[in-house]
């Protein structure tokens, strides 16, 4: 990896440790996803960086892909846990971190049990590791505070411009023998819960990318499609972010036509309704050694 690359993603991952630090100052109950999402997406273009991804705020048992919406009203509350995923990067070289917060005893364990799986896990990171030892790591740290590991979610590599690039770092013992190159940027994320171990896709949220180059008609729809690529590339954006450039009428009308030819991220919920809690960080696997970028 050239220097010039490792810098940019520990840039990025000096922005999102900052940006976390106000995650634990503002997340709270009472506060409102549309805040709590606008305040840390400032602060990462405030510190010159640009968000990766939309904020994802996840509560209890939904464990990814969830955002505020425009005029959003819903807000935490104290018996929740939330998971907070931001996402930075600099040149399109990405630095993605997670953490859950809770505010009464009843998820403590739950909370500790992924952040413990992610120091496990990390702990086996070098070049020609099998990726099933890192899962196998993880499903078993989770497993000694008595809960499960969500199989179906994962780890993933990273790559310009690109949030899941090349590799999938499973969060449970798969069989594999499949191993970790070197010289790769990888994010770690387990992913723990009181429920049953999988996920299902419900509702679709407010995150899309970029998935087909259209044929579109109508001039709203193009205007649309041209400030998407230029602004966001291939990474997620949330609808919300068009409103800086466009008004009500303009994105409504586009998405119209522009809709079919973006991805949808859907809300993802763990398939019994357990509650779910996350911990991620972002590693440089380097023959010279790991760097913890997150």
């Amino acid at each position: 990896m050239e220097e010039e690359v490792i810098k940019k993603y520990k840039a990025a991952g000096e922005i999102a440790k900052e940006v976390k630090k106000l995650a634990r100052e503002i997340v709270k109950p009472g506060a409102k996803y549309y805040e709590i999402c606008q305040k840390l997406e400032d602060r990462i273009i405030k510190l010159g960086g640009k968000p990766a991804f939309p904020v994802n705020i996840s509560v209890n048992e939904i464990a990814a892909h969830d955002t505020a919406k425009l005029e959003d009203d819903r807000e935490i509350k104290k018996e929740d846990l939330v998971k907070v995923d931001i996402g930075v990067h600099v040149d399109g070289f990405i630095a993605d971190t997670a953490i859950s917060f809770c505010w009464t005893d009843e998820y403590k364990d739950l909370i500790k049990a992924s952040e413990e799986a992610l120091k496990a896990a990390i702990d086996t990171v070098k070049p020609g590791i099998k990726l099933s030892k890192i899962g196998g790591a993880i499903e078993k740290t989770i497993a000694s505070y008595g809960y499960r590991s969500i199989r179906n979610l994962s780890g993933h590599g990273l790559g310009q411009f690109d949030l899941h690039h090349g590799l999938t770092i499973p969060n449970y013992d798969n069989g594999s023998d499949k191993t970790l190159e070197p010289n790769i940027a990888i994010a770690i994320e387990p992913f723990a819960t009181n429920g049953n171990g999988f996920i299902i896709e419900t509702k679709n949220s407010e995150i899309f990318k970029v998935e087909n180059i259209p044929p579109l008609r109508t001039p709203n729809a193009r205007k649309l499609f041209s400030y998407i690529v230029e602004e966001y590339k291939t990474l997620p954006f949330a609808k919300r972010w068009l409103t800086t450039k466009f008004n009500k009428f303009q994105i409504a009308s586009g998405f119209i036509e522009l809709k079919r030819y973006l991805h949808n991220y859907p809300n993802l919920k763990e398939e019994a309704d357990g509650i779910v809690s996350q911990a991620e960080h972002t590693i440089l696997v380097l023959d010279s050694g790991n760097i913890i970028t997150t």
